[in-house]
């Protein structure tokens, strides 16, 4: 314990957290802090200290999993990891940093191999993250499965009402026509293909690795009797070919791995048409390039790695896309997990019946922590516009906002009401 100890002096000051070790020995840190409520943390076995000191990130995770590291006394895991990051803020000029050069290097390279996405390794991965029942999304997304963050336009609206202002926020960004052929890559669910057609009579193409994904939106588009207009298909995006009016990726470059960026931005400059206009929405670094944390690469996204917005943009350039407008979401992740958090929590029981309790406790950390760095940590959420021609969108960014206004007041969100079913 000592040397977990010796950390979590220099590290909490803000808030706190009292640790009980396994023989029943007590340890205090911080001061009380109205922002962050504290957190009792035990520690059920021997070795559990020692273990998570070794790699805090991965560790503390496997902890919580195995439940050799449990939180009582009224708070929880998301209290801990909301406590973690608020006394670690990305603004801090200078963090505390747990780990030693020769850790981060090894992170590092480990990171970046993770990143090689061939193909084959590609849809492994997909599967991995998205081919879980359908089920266990139908109890923490909303009602339409957006399985990225919403627009928190008013923190009192609903998930769902937040999902369907993001959905309007996007689609006006793409100044779509009646008529036009779009692209989505890695289109998830089907919501937004969905919408796009539905708001504008577009023909949408739809393309993901997860065979669950696109059996289930081809299932939406047949029941809706729209299935010759807005298409799915299981397909990588390097083998996609024609030409499009717009494409749009929601949640897909997370997935690329950084060695692949080049050949992504190459082949959508080859897919998009002169006067076209692509938009991307991706989670985002708000500082400069960094690596995947070893827990979320093993449990949550294999191959995954969040870009900054200087590695997004540099490759753009090469392909001439010219980056035509650039949004920082900075806190409306933060809110969506929350809600995620929330709705995983109040479903425990059937979660744990679909899986088992280790899982449940899996996916809490996750949430938790992806919350946490999206409240405090220097995570965010970036939507680029990029065209090839400087003429192929309004002088100014007045249709946007007048787009959005429109499409706010078009629908209303579906009620969510899959948990209860």
């Amino acid at each position: 314990m000592w040397l977990l100890d010796k950390m979590l002096r220099k590290l909490i000051l803000k808030g706190e957290l009292l640790v009980i070790d396994h023989d029943g020995k007590a340890y205090r840190y911080g001061a009380p802090d109205p922002v962050v409520r504290p957190v009792t943390v035990r520690f059920t076995d021997k070795g559990a200290a020692n273990f998570i000191s070794r790699d805090p990130r991965l560790g503390a995770g496997e902890a919580y999993m195995d439940g050799r590291m449990v939180i009582e006394g009224g708070s929880d895991i998301r209290d801990l990891a909301l406590l973690f990051r608020y006394n670690a803020p990305f603004e801090q000029p200078e963090g505390i940093e747990p780990a030693g050069p020769f850790r981060k290097a090894i992170s590092h390279v480990a990171g970046r191999i993770d990143q090689i996405n061939w193909k084959a390794r590609s849809r492994r991965n997909a599967e991995h993250t998205y081919n879980l029942t359908r089920r266990l999304y139908e109890l923490f997304l909303d009602a339409d499965r957006q399985y990225t963050c919403g627009y928190h336009r008013d923190l009192d609206d609903s998930l769902e009402k937040a999902q369907l202002d993001k959905k309007a926020h996007l689609a006006a960004k793409l100044n779509l026509k009646p008529g036009m052929r779009v692209l989505d890559v890695g289109c998830g669910w089907g919501g937004l293909a969905l919408y796009l057609h539905r708001q504008y009579d577009v023909e949408v193409l739809g393309i993901a690795l997860a065979p669950d994904q696109i059996a289930f939106c081809t299932e939406r588009a047949a029941e809706l009797g729209v299935s010759d207009k807005v298409k799915f298909e299981l397909i990588d995006y390097r083998d996609v070919t024609g030409s499009f009016d717009r494409i749009i990726n929601v949640g897909l470059i997370e997935h690329l791995g950084t060695p692949h960026y080049p050949g992504f931005f190459e082949h959508m400059a080859r897919l998009l048409k002169p006067d076209g206009v692509m938009v991307s929405h991706c989670c985002g670094r708000a500082g400069g390039p960094g690596t995947t944390d070893a827990w979320t690469r093993k449990y949550i996204f294999p191959g995954g790695y969040i870009p900054a917005l200087s590695e997004l943009v540099v490759e753009a350039e090469k392909h001439k896309l010219i980056v035509a407008d650039v949004e920082a979401l900075r806190y409306h992740y933060a809110h969506t997990l929350e809600e995620w958090y929330n709705r995983t929590n109040a479903a425990r029981d059937e979660i744990v019946e679909l899986y088992d309790e280790r899982f449940f406790r899996m996916w809490q950390f996750y949430l938790a922590g992806a919350e946490a760095a999206f409240r405090y940590g220097g995570l965010v959420n970036w939507q680029l516009q990029y065209v090839k021609r400087r003429d192929a969108i309004p002088m100014t960014r007045d249709y946007m906002y007048e787009e959005e206004a429109r499409l706010r007041e078009a629908e209303e969100p579906p009620e969510w009401h899959l948990a209860a079913e």
